[in-house]
C-alpha cells in the first residue's frame, strides 16, 4: 500500500526553527554595508553610494520607523542622506570643487 508515502514532508515542510527565507543578507549585515557605503561616499561617488546607504539602512531597519532601531542602520540612513545631499549640492554647482566644502 502506498497510503503513507510522502506524508512526512507534509507535517514538517521546513527544518525545526527555520521559518523565514534566507535568500538575502540579514539586517545586521545590511546595516554594516550601509555604513561602509555612506563613509566611502564622502570620498568618492557620493551620488551613487549615498542612496545605496539609505536603501541599506532602511532595509536594515525593517522598512519601518516603529520599534527598535539598530544603531548601524540608523547611522547608515543619516550618513547616506547627508552624503546624497552634499553630492546634489556639489553637482548643482552651489559649491564648486576646491571651494573648501570638499
Amino acid at each position: 500500500m502506498m497510503a503513507g508515502f510522502g506524508n512526512g514532508t507534509r507535517r514538517h515542510p521546513r527544518s525545526r526553527g527555520r521559518t523565514w527565507s534566507r535568500t538575502g543578507p540579514d539586517r545586521a549585515t545590511l546595516g554594516i554595508i550601509g555604513v561602509i557605503c555612506a563613509v566611502a561616499g564622502f570620498f568618492a561617488l557620493g551620488i551613487v553610494l549615498g542612496p545605496v546607504a539609505i536603501v541599506c539602512g532602511w532595509l536594515a531597519m525593517g522598512r519601518s520607523w516603529a520599534g527598535s532601531r539598530p544603531v548601524p542602520a540608523l547611522v547608515a540612513l543619516v550618513l547616506g542622506a547627508i552624503d546624497t545631499l552634499l553630492a546634489i549640492i556639489w553637482l548643482a554647482g552651489a559649491a564648486t570643487p576646491g571651494s573648501g566644502l570638499f
